[in-house]
């Protein structure tokens, strides 16, 4: 049973991301969270969009102190870069957890979300493409590498899914990270 905020935050993200908006029913969500449905109610009124926009501002949250400001603010680009990809496997648990987000993108719940969706790819984009720039890239390159590599970590993400090989995501990160390297 969830304790904080946090926890029952940390629940509800993992079973959206099992099971997608759609799949995640208040079933699924009571057994996990350890809490009934009058409580879940109480804390989230707008039922199941509530709890997915919520579970979104704590990701939005988490990217924006841990990878995004860094990457744009940091005096050292360099080492935001590799604080960033450092973050990004641990975040993503070395492969062995999908992108939220990413799920919410390719499902039926798309469109409810779309601006949500829409602004974690592009400020990931964006941020690392700031970081690149004051690396001494022309901002057209570092436009370009930072969507490569933020399409890159999406696609290692499903391709150590669909294989379960949590591996492939290592070895994409570390051809990644040489590539914008390079």
């Amino acid at each position: 049973m969830a304790r904080t905020r946090a926890e029952l935050l940390g629940l509800l993200g993992e079973v959206f991301r099992e099971h997608g908006f759609e799949g995640a029913s208040l079933a699924l969500i009571t057994a996990r969270t350890g809490l009934g449905k009058g409580s879940l109610y109480n804390l989230f009124p707008r039922g199941k969009e509530e709890m997915a926009a919520a579970v979104l501002d704590e990701i939005e949250a988490w990217f924006e102190t841990t990878m995004y400001r860094p990457l744009r603010e940091d005096p050292d680009p360099l080492a935001a870069i590799a604080a960033m990809f450092s973050a990004t496997d641990t975040y993503f648990r070395s492969g062995r957890r999908v992108c939220l987000v990413g799920v919410f993108a390719l499902g039926e719940v798309r469109d409810r979300f779309a601006s949500r969706i829409d602004g974690y790819f592009a400020a990931w984009r964006d941020a690392l493409a700031s970081a690149l720039e004051r690396a001494g890239r022309d901002p057209a390159d570092a436009r370009d590498r930072a969507e490569e590599v933020v399409s890159g970590i999406q696609g290692g993400l499903v391709t150590a899914r669909a294989l379960d090989d949590p591996e492939v995501f290592g070895r994409t990160l570390r051809r990644l990270e040489a590539r914008i390297a390079g």
